[in-house]
């Protein structure tokens, strides 16, 4: 059955994120004005990376699930990592573990079990900084996650298949159809390559999330994005029902759910990432 491989030390998959740069980036999501769309999408990338790292940590060591890529797609197109892992393109997730770009502290406010709060000071991996500043060019973003994929596949051929999660905000500068579709015909022994995208939006409008057919998305872009995004596997379907326990939190996911969300804002966002990579992480030997 496809989708069905166990992922283990001997037979690791991958995450790719392709992350919009442009310029747009530096405008405020509609539901929460005083928040960059760049500086969101950092922070959900470096806390869902934290994440997988905790995910991966055993009392022997760090078990090398994951191979990471984070590509940005703006200005340039390139490895998001930053210096250290700037000519590497994907990245055990081991070595990401131990070295972030920097640790911040940063506050939240947590519940004193007395009906108040109070601030606590915690530890911030961060491993990708937020950047907006010049086009969209998604199709070459595309094009970068093939060519590194292709090389894990060639190594990993059995592996469960690949992960990548586009998260952006506007058109792109070319049709990107062509170049998804090249990524998405990339397969290992359990199927093909995955393509989740997630549009975001500064309006306020309701957001759309894992449609079944293109019917209701309200304009030929967001249509496109639909079209280019993989139907959900059967452990992405479990992740999206299991979230979808809270009685207001409902998307009618069905069997020809594709991973698409449109019009997200951050916290649509958030949830979006992390039912992708629960796909994934349920495929994980414990």
């Amino acid at each position: 059955m496809a989708y069905g491989a166990e992922i283990n030390r001997e037979n690791p998959t991958s995450i790719v994120f392709l992350i919009d740069q442009s310029k747009s980036m530096a405008l405020p999501f509609g539901k929460q004005p005083e928040r960059k769309k760049a500086d969101g999408v950092a922070d959900a990338i470096n806390r869902l990376l934290q994440t997988l790292c905790i995910n991966c940590a055993r009392a022997d060591g760090m078990h090398e699930y994951f191979q990471i890529g984070v590509i940005g797609y703006g200005r340039t197109v390139q490895s998001a990592f930053g210096d250290r892992f700037a000519d590497q393109g994907l990245v055990p997730i081991g070595d990401i573990s131990r070295q972030p770009l920097r640790i911040e502290t940063r506050s939240k406010l947590m519940d004193d079990g007395a009906g108040g709060v109070f601030k606590r000071d915690l530890r911030f991996p961060v491993w990708f900084d937020a950047v907006a500043a010049g086009k969209t060019p998604m199709r070459p973003a595309l094009d970068l996650a093939t060519r590194w994929l292709s090389q894990f596949l060639t190594e990993h051929p059995h592996c469960y298949p690949p992960l990548v999660i586009n998260i952006t905000d506007g058109q792109a500068d070319d049709d990107p159809a062509p170049a998804a579709a090249e990524l998405c015909g990339l397969t290992s022994a359990d199927g093909h390559v995955l393509l989740f995208n997630a549009h975001l939006s500064e309006r306020h409008d309701p957001p759309i999330r894992f449609p079944q057919t293109d019917a209701g998305l309200p304009n030929d872009f967001a249509r496109l994005l639909f079209r280019m995004s993989s139907v959900l596997p059967p452990k992405a379907v479990q992740a999206v029902l299991q979230a979808e326990q809270d009685p207001g939190n409902s998307s009618g996911v069905g069997a020809e759910s594709r991973g698409f969300v449109f019009n997200a804002d951050l916290v649509e966002m958030v949830q979006f990432l992390d039912i992708g990579t629960k796909s994934a992480l349920g495929a994980v030997r414990r």
